[in-house]
C-alpha cells in the first residue's frame, strides 16, 4: 500500500483520469471499476489523498455515482462517496451543493440491499453539518415512501419463514435505512406522521427477526427500538400492529425482554445511550395500551409480592434494577427516564407511585416534578396494593413483618431522648424549606402525651 507523496501522487492521477472520463470517455468499464477500487482503498485515509476531498473530487465521485449507465460503476462510486462524506464533514456540503437530492432519492427506489445501503448512508450523512432541506427531500422526491417500501421488503424477508442464510447485506442496510429514519424524524419532526406506515414493518421485524447479536441491543436490534421513539405510537392506523388481536402483548413482551437482558449487559457508561430509547420506546406502547397489556407490563416492571420481601431494590429482579437506576448518578438520562417510567405505570397518580416504589425512590422524583407529596405514609398506602393487604412499609416498601432488626443494644432513655431531639429538628427544617409537608411526628406525640422530657438531673438506673 503506498503513502506519503507516492500516495498522494496515485491519488491525484486517479482523480485526475476519472475527470477526464467524464468529459470523453476514454477508460473501458472494467478500467474505470478498478481506478475507482483503488481511489476507494487510498480515500480511506484523508491523509495524502487531498484529491478525493476536493470539490472537484466530490463532483467526479458524484457523476460516476448518479449519471453512470453500469450499477457496479455506480456502487463502487457510491462507496468512494460514502467513505469522503464521513471522514470530511465539509466535503457533505458540497454534495449538497451538487444538488443531486433527487437522484440520490431515485436510487433507493431500487429493490436493492446495496443501493438501500449507499443511498441511505450519503442522506444520512447529509442530516449533519449542512443546509439539506429534508422537507423537500419528503415532499418533492418521495424519500419517506421509498424508505417505508424498503422496510416492507426487510418485513417480508423476515416474516418468510423458509428464507435462506441471510445475506449480510440485509442487515447492513436495513441498519442504514433504520438510522436514517431515525435523524429525519428527529431533525425534522413536522414530517414524522410521513413515516407513521413503517411502524408495522418495524414491529415485525423486532418480533420475528432473528438476528446474531453479541449484545441484546446491538445493530440491528437497537436501530430497531431507535426508530420507534419519533414516530406516532398513537395513531389509530397503527394500533393492529402494536397490539396484534391475536397476541397484544407481543410488542410488549419483546421489548421489556430486551430490558431484561440488557441489564446484565451493559456498563453504567453505555445505559444513557443503549438502554434510555427502550424505555422510551416502552413508555410510549404503554401509553397507548389497552387496560390488559398495560396490566402485563406493569406486572412485569412494578415490583411484585417477592420484592417485597426485602428492602425495595434488593432483589436480583428486573423492578429491583429499574429501582436502583433511578438513582444512577452515572446515568442522567436513565435515571429520569425510569422515574418517568415508573410514575406513567402508576397513572401518574402520586400516591399510587408511592405505594408502588416506596417514599424513598419516590420523593425525589415528585418533588423535583413539583408534584404533591402525599402527607403521611397512611393516605398513601390507603388502597391496597392489588397483590398483597398486607402491611408495608412506606419508606422501603417492604412486609412490615418481614422486616430485620438489629442485634444492637436497646437505646437508653437519655440517647432515645438525644435521637429525638435531633429528629424533631430535622422535621422542622425539612417543613421550613417545603421539602414535605407531612406532620411532624415528634409533634403530635408531644401534644398526644405520648412523649415525656426527662429532668435535667435524671440518671439512667444501672444494675
Amino acid at each position: 500500500m503506498l503513502s506519503g507523496p507516492a500516495k498522494l501522487a496515485a491519488t491525484t492521477s486517479l482523480v485526475d483520469k476519472l475527470t477526464q472520463d467524464l468529459a470523453s470517455v476514454n477508460l473501458l468499464p472494467h478500467q474505470r471499476d478498478a481506478a475507482l477500487e483503488e481511489l476507494k482503498i487510498y480515500g480511506r485515509d484523508p491523509h495524502n489523498a487531498d484529491p478525493i476531498f476536493t470539490r472537484e473530487g466530490i463532483e467526479m465521485l458524484t457523476r460516476h455515482a448518479f449519471d453512470s449507465p453500469s450499477s457496479t460503476t455506480s456502487r463502487n462510486a457510491l462507496r468512494c462517496l460514502c467513505n469522503a462524506l464521513l471522514l470530511k464533514k465539509e466535503c457533505r456540503q458540497i454534495f449538497v451543493d451538487l444538488g443531486y437530492e433527487a437522484k440520490v432519492c431515485n436510487k433507493l427506489r431500487n429493490d436493492s440491499r446495496d443501493d438501500e445501503f449507499l443511498a441511505s448512508r450519503i442522506v444520512f450523512l447529509t442530516t449533519y453539518d449542512t443546509d439539506t432541506k429534508l422537507e423537500q427531500l419528503i415532499d418533492k422526491y418521495h424519500l419517506a415512501d421509498s424508505m417505508i417500501k424498503n422496510l416492507e421488503r426487510h418485513a417480508k424477508h423476515h416474516s418468510d419463514d423458509g428464507r435462506s442464510t441471510t445475506d449480510p447485506m440485509q442487515e447492513t442496510a436495513l441498519t442504514e435505512t433504520l438510522k436514517l429514519l431515525f435523524n429525519i424524524t428527529h431533525h425534522c419532526k413536522q414530517k414524522a406522521s410521513s413515516f407513521t406506515q413503517a411502524v408495522p414493518h418495524i414491529v415485525t421485524i423486532l418480533c420475528k427477526g432473528s438476528f446474531q447479536v453479541d449484545k441484546p441491543l446491538d445493530q440491528p436490534i437497537g436501530p430497531l427500538v431507535n426508530s420507534l421513539l419519533n414516530l406516532d405510537l398513537g395513531a389509530k392506523e397503527v394500533q393492529s400492529s402494536l397490539y396484534p388481536p391475536a397476541k397484544p402483548t407481543a410488542l410488549s413482551d419483546r421489548l421489556i425482554s430486551l430490558l431484561d437482558q440488557s441489564r446484565a449487559r451493559y456498563q453504567d457508561e453505555e445505559l444513557d445511550s443503549t438502554v434510555t430509547p427502550l424505555l422510551g420506546v416502552i413508555q410510549g406502547v404503554h401509553g397507548h395500551a389497552s387496560q390488559d397489556v398495560q396490566i402485563s407490563m406493569r406486572q412485569k416492571l412494578l415490583p411484585t409480592e417477592a420484592d417485597r420481601k426485602e428492602v425495595l431494590g434488593q432483589s436480583g429482579s428486573l423492578p429491583s434494577w429499574l429501582l436502583n437506576n433511578s438513582t444512577n448518578a452515572v446515568a442522567p438520562k436513565l435515571r429520569e427516564m425510569i422515574s418517568d417510567v415508573l410514575f406513567d405505570l402508576s397513572d401518574k397518580n402520586a400516591s399510587r407511585f408511592v405505594e408502588n416504589v416506596g417514599y424513598g425512590f419516590a420523593s425525589g422524583f415528585l418533588y423535583n416534578k413539583n408534584i404533591s407529596i402525599p402527607q403521611n405514609a397512611s393516605e398513601a398506602f390507603s388502597n391496597d396494593t392489588g397483590s398483597s393487604s398486607r402491611p408495608v412499609n412506606p419508606v422501603t416498601g417492604q412486609f412490615l413483618d418481614l422486616e430485620k432488626y438489629s442485634d444492637a443494644p436497646e437505646m437508653t432513655d437519655a440517647e432515645k431522648e438525644r435521637e429525638a431531639e435531633k429528629l424533631f429538628v430535622l422535621f422542622q427544617r425539612l417543613q421550613a424549606n417545603g421539602i414535605i409537608s407531612v406532620e411532624n411526628p415528634l409533634r403530635t406525640a408531644v401534644e398526644e402525651g405520648r412523649f415525656e422530657e426527662l429532668p435535667d438531673d435524671y440518671k439512667e438506673d444501672v444494675d
